[in-house]
C-alpha cells in the first residue's frame, strides 16, 4: 500500500486528458480504459506484473463507435479533475510491497488444487508476490508427501523449513517477511480468521455437493485440475460425486445446517456487514482475514454455488476488490 504523490497524480491525470484528445489514439481501446478507470475508481493503478484485470468487467465490451468525440473530451476533462483530487488524498489498492531481502528464496507448496485451505495459502503468496512452486498431490496415493510425517495438505517448504496447517503457515510466513512487525495480535483480525476456519469453510461442501448435478460439476473441476491418472479421473468424477452428494447431507447435520444456500448467503452477508463500509476487513487494504476468506471462496467462485452467492448477496464488490488486489498468481514452474 502506498500514497500517490500529488504531482504524480496531476501528471497522470494530464496524460489521460491529453491521450483522450489525441487523434492517434485507438478509440475503442481508449474508451474502454477510461470506463475501466471510472468503474474501478480513480485511485486504482494497474501494474502488469502485479495485478490482473478483474473477471467481473472487461473493457473490451466498450466500443469506440458508441461514443462521440465530444463525449470523450468531456469525460476526459472530468477524469482530469477527479483523478487529481482523489489520488491526492486516498491510498492506492495494490499488492503489498515486500523488501527483497525478506522474500523467501525457495518456496514449494504441496497441495490439492481445489482445497480451500491450500487456496488460503496461495492467496497470501500471490498477494505478497512471493514466487512459489506447486507440487500437486495425488489424493489417492499421496506419494508426493511420503517424505513428510504430516500427511495432510497444505505443506509449505520455505527455504528448507516445513510449515503445516494453513493458518499457522500464514502467521509464520507473515512474521518471516515482516520482521519486527506485530503479527497475530489484532483481536478483530483473529476473530474473522477464526470465523473463516470454523464456520465459512464448513458451509462450502454442503453447497458445492448440494445436488447430483452440482456434485458432478464440482468433481469435474477437481479431477480436471488435480493430480489423477486417467482411470482415477474417470472413476473419481462419477464415484466421487455420488459419494460426496450423500456425505454432504451428513455434513449438514453435523454443522446444524438446515438450508445450505441460505447458510452460504448468510455467511456472505455477515462478511459484508463486518466491513462496516470499508473496502476490506483490514480497512484500505486486505488483512490476513480478507486473504483467508478470499482464499477459501476462490475455488467455488465460478461453480454454481459461487455464482448463486454473488447473485443473491452483496459480496460481489468485496470479492472483485480482492481479486484485483491479489492480482495474478506468483506461481513459477517447478
Amino acid at each position: 500500500m502506498r500514497r500517490v504523490n500529488g504531482i504524480d497524480a496531476v501528471r497522470r491525470a494530464v496524460s489521460v486528458y491529453v491521450a483522450a484528445r489525441s487523434p492517434a489514439v485507438n478509440h475503442a481501446h481508449h474508451h474502454g480504459r477510461l470506463f475501466e478507470a471510472a468503474l474501478f475508481s480513480t485511485n486504482s493503478t494497474t501494474n502488469n506484473n502485479s495485478s490482473a484485470r478483474s473477471h467481473w468487467f472487461s473493457s473490451d465490451t466498450i466500443s469506440g463507435n458508441q461514443l462521440t468525440r465530444a463525449a470523450t473530451n468531456t469525460f476526459a476533462g472530468t477524469m482530469f479533475f477527479s483523478v487529481a483530487a482523489t489520488t491526492l488524498t486516498e491510498e492506492v489498492h495494490a499488492k503489498e510491497p515486500l523488501q527483497s531481502k525478506f522474500c523467501p528464496k525457495d518456496v514449494v507448496l504441496y497441495q490439492y488444487e481445489a482445497c480451500p485451505f491450500c487456496n488460503k495459502v496461495k492467496a497470501f503468496l500471490d498477494y505478497y508476490n512471493i514466487p512459489y512452486k506447486v507440487v500437486e498431490v495425488n489424493p489417492m496415493s499421496r506419494k508426493e508427501i511420503k517424505w513428510s510425517d504430516y500427511k495432510k495438505v497444505p505443506i509449505l517448504m520455505v527455504d528448507g523449513e516445513q510449515m503445516v496447517d494453513s493458518s499457522d503457515i500464514i502467521t509464520k510466513l507473515a512474521k518471516k517477511i515482516h520482521p519486527g512487525v506485530s503479527v497475530g495480535d489484532d483481536s478483530e483480525e483473529n476473530k474473522w480468521r477464526g470465523w473463516v476456519d470454523n464456520h465459512l469453510v464448513h458451509i462450502l461442501s454442503p453447497n458445492i455437493y448440494r445436488t447430483p448435478s452440482e456434485a458432478l460439476e464440482s468433481f469435474d473441476y477437481i479431477t480436471t485440475h488435480g493430480n489423477f491418472s486417467f482411470i482415477e479421473r474417470v472413476t473419481g468424477k462419477y464415484a466421487g460425486a455420488a459419494a460426496m452428494y450423500f456425505i454432504s447431507k451428513r455434513l449438514k447435520k453435523r454443522y446444524n445446517i438446515t438450508d445450505e444456500r441460505a447458510a452460504l448467503y448468510e455467511a456472505a452477508e455477515t462478511l459484508v456487514d463486518a466491513l462496516k463500509g470499508q473496502h476490506f476487513l483490514g480497512g484500505r487494504r486486505p488483512n490476513l482475514a480478507d486473504l483467508a476468506a478470499y482464499g477459501v471462496l476462490r475455488p467455488i467462485r465460478y461453480l454454481t454455488a459461487g455464482k448463486d452467492m454473488v447473485e443473491h448477496t452483496r459480496i460481489g464488490d468485496w470479492y472483485s476488490r480482492m481479486e484485483k488486489a491479489v492480482g495474478v498468481s506468483s506461481k513459477i514452474e517447478a
